[in-house]
């Protein structure tokens, strides 16, 4: 600071006050220079006011106005990027078109963002590839091959990076971890383990007795495993009905009715009688 009716004899002094006077900022009170004391920290308090006035050594009265002006303290590239809300975890359905959304990561920057490139973030991927993808400037997370298959690898680990300074050398970086779930789409069918099964019945049963318990297995999971079953051929008197467990997902084969056939000495059928569902 200097005053036009400082002559450079000595005559004038030079006091200061307002935020930071004398703990943070000092004044030279013969030349009005003004000292730091201390390391600024712009993410700490990025302006001080302060207040000074000029005063005649001798009286101790100003000889100017006092005079307002603020300090700004200028950004440097000392904050590294934060993921503020991981590690994350995400969903997408196995199968996907490549291309597919999967989740959004942001990373924050205490650096002024209205100063040079301390906190403008670029986004890349350390770890993931080549199934998913990051877009360098939103931080979308993507998938990046077709026809992920839940039943071959239900899970990834990701490990993206942000990057300060637009991504260039110098720039600071953070990372964070991202798990993303394949999951399941109903694209296996229910497959029995044998291609037939054979059951011994007394023919003295009654009706609802349980003949046998048969199961599908099926790769899917969720509410796609879960069985109906359906007897298709091979009952044309409607015999037998078949129903499923929902706890174990079998189908359960039981008598529906019970019949009589009478057969003539030649083979021939001479009469059916159904037996009633009450007997």
């Amino acid at each position: 600071l200097h005053s036009d009716v400082d002559k450079g004899d000595g005559s004038i002094k030079y006091i200061l006050s307002g935020e930071g006077a004398s703990s943070i900022f000092i004044i030279d009170e013969n030349t009005g220079d003004i000292h730091a004391t201390k390391r600024l920290d712009r993410e700490e308090q990025a302006y001080y006011t302060l207040r000074a006035q000029a005063l005649d050594r001798l009286t101790n009265k100003p000889v100017e106005p006092e005079s307002e002006f603020v300090i700004k303290i200028q950004d440097i590239n000392d904050n590294e990027p934060k993921f503020l809300d991981g590690p994350y975890t995400a969903g997408v359905p196995e199968m996907s078109p490549v291309g597919t959304s999967v989740v959004q990561v942001t990373a924050t920057d205490a650096d002024d963002p209205t100063y040079g490139n301390s906190a403008r973030v670029v986004y890349s991927i350390l770890q993931g590839q080549p199934y998913f993808s990051v877009e360098p400037k939103t931080g979308v997370i993507k998938t990046a091959l077709p026809n992920m298959d839940r039943e071959a690898k239900d899970q990834y680990l990701l490990v993206i990076q942000a990057k300060d300074m637009v991504g260039q050398n110098g720039g600071l970086s953070g990372t964070t971890s991202v798990t993303v779930t394949l999951t399941d789409v109903n694209d296996n069918p229910p497959r029995f383990p044998r291609r037939s099964y054979q059951y011994n019945v007394p023919e003295s049963l009654p009706v609802a007795s349980v003949v046998a318990r048969i199961k599908a297995a099926d790769a899917d999971i969720g509410a796609n495993a879960e069985m109906e079953y359906k007897i298709v051929d091979g009952d044309g008197f409607g015999i037998f009905k078949i129903s499923v467990d929902k706890d174990t997902q079998e189908g359960i084969i039981t008598i529906q009715k019970v019949i009589f056939i009478f057969v003539s000495c030649e083979g021939n059928i001479i009469e059916i009688i159904e037996k009633p569902c009450l007997l």
